[in-house]
């Protein structure tokens, strides 16, 4: 255990967020997710499960370390529900509060399905959550510490 890291980021998430660079991308994703799949085609060939936690305290948790990318438009992107490319679900708007908290001018962006399984393998890692509403899925760029 160490002083001021939230308890759910293990040592294996903690490598994670601390290898990836600015501009990596991260990928939250629910239980339904085809998460080892993807994860072995992503820069780093990692999955972390955090089992018990949902995407909203994952992000709660990791968006305390990780900062999010300020050079770009849109920070943070949800998985497109199928047939309804412009909603926007609870579980979306709960992870995009949590990266308002850190970032009040952070945008959220979507992609369709397939395009996002693409988009994944193509992050940094994989965080898998035990999150079980439907479309739980994020892809989140890195940014700078300025510090």
């Amino acid at each position: 255990m160490l002083k001021g890291i939230p308890s759910i980021i293990s040592a294996d998430l903690l490598w994670i967020l601390r290898a990836m660079g600015h501009g990596d991308v991260l990928t939250i994703a629910d239980r339904n997710f085809p998460a080892f799949s993807v994860a072995q085609q992503t820069t780093s060939g990692r999955l972390v499960q955090v089992d018990g936690v949902n995407d909203t305290q994952a992000a709660q948790a990791i968006l305390q370390l990780y900062p999010l990318d300020t050079f770009i438009d849109e920070q943070i992107h949800h998985m497109q529900v199928v047939g309804e490319p412009d909603t926007r679900l609870e579980v979306h708007n709960e992870v995009y509060n949590e990266c308002l908290k850190v970032m009040p001018e952070a945008k959220m962006g979507s992609v369709e399905r397939f395009a996002f399984y693409e988009a994944a393998k193509n992050s940094f890692a994989v965080v898998q959550t035990s999150e079980d509403r439907p479309y739980g899925c994020f892809l989140i760029t890195k940014g700078v510490v300025f510090d």
